[in-house]
């Protein structure tokens, strides 16, 4: 069973909490900065973090995916929805498009989403992997995207282990990230864990799911993680809980497709089991509440757009190996 303990990760609690109440009522909070690399427990290893044995606080994790492109879409509206929101902001991939170019994260993304940047944990796409496997995407981020060049990294917010993973590279068993991630979830102590990668594997939109991150949903199964977020196809959908082979599981995981981050949106193509809510017609932002043992979520659209989307679900304690 996992511990009730929590980690100090990337972000401390205890310092977003101090700094976004300083901001709350401002026009842009304030924003924790981000470590030094020696600081930070985003990592390529899979040794086992410092445990710190206090009850965990709630941390807000807030975010989408496919977000920017100049002169098109509205990245500035779902930005302004994370002026008025404190905690840690979370990025699906797909920052910036078409190319993934540093200009593009200059004029595009900077102006917008860039200001939430020192309290952002972001996540590889397919368009930021363009820009020569990613590089712009390493450079603008820093330490915050976790080793150059691997696109895959780990973390901790209070009680929940932060994942994110390279969809656009090998997932499968025998390769590095998934070999890592295996050595991670055995290191883990926290009570919870959340994963992102760019690429569903289960999705109602356009673009193919992606079958060869099954093994890695499969592996965080078995380590009892409770939830998945991903962007690439550019709507809001939230599955019920279920395995790697999408069958309902009261002990799987939850799947969230967020790509409402700003870029224009895409429309349902498929009907796709245990799609417990689909809608394509709205930006936004997803807002979790990452609690001890638990979690509430909630879709927050951009100003003039009434959709909205809540509810909760509790951390799972994962099956004996």
């Amino acid at each position: 069973m996992r511990s009730r303990y929590f980690v100090i990760g990337l972000v401390s609690s205890a310092f977003v909490s101090s700094a976004l109440l300083t901001g709350c009522g401002g026009s842009t909070p304030v924003s924790p900065t981000s470590p030094t690399p020696p600081q930070s427990s985003v990592s390529a290893s899979g040794s086992a973090p410092a445990v710190v044995t206090e009850a965990a606080p709630d941390e807000v994790f807030v975010g989408a995916g496919d977000i920017a492109k100049c002169g098109m879409g509205d990245p500035e509206a779902t930005a302004r929805l994370l002026d008025r929101i404190p905690g840690t902001v979370f990025t699906l991939g797909d920052n910036v498009q078409d190319t993934g170019s540093a200009e593009e994260y200059e004029k595009c993304f900077e102006p917008a989403w860039g200001r939430h940047r020192s309290r952002m944990l972001p996540t590889l796409g397919n368009h930021d992997f363009f820009g020569g496997h990613g590089r712009p995407y390493f450079s603008y981020f820093g330490a915050s995207a976790g080793p150059s060049g691997l696109g895959y990294y780990s973390t901790t917010l209070g009680a929940w282990h932060i994942i994110s993973l390279n969809s656009e590279i090998d997932a499968g068993p025998g390769s590095a990230q998934f070999g890592w991630l295996k050595a991670q979830l055995a290191a883990s102590t926290s009570a919870c864990t959340l994963a992102m990668w760019h690429r569903p594997l289960f999705t109602s939109g356009p673009n193919d799911h992606a079958a060869h991150m099954r093994d890695i949903w499969r592996l965080l199964g078995q380590h009892g993680a409770e939830i998945v977020l991903s962007g690439h196809n550019h709507q809001y959908e939230r599955f019920a809980l279920q395995d790697a082979d999408g069958r309902p599981d009261a002990r799987g995981m939850r799947q969230f497709v967020v790509g409402t981050g700003g870029y224009p949106l895409y429309g349902r193509t498929r009907s796709v089991a245990n799609s417990e809510v689909f809608h394509s017609d709205a930006w936004g932002v997803l807002k979790l509440t990452l609690k001890s043992a638990s979690y509430a979520w909630e879709f927050v659209p951009v100003d003039g757009r009434s959709f909205r989307d809540s509810g909760t679900g509790v951390c799972t304690v994962p099956a004996a190996q």
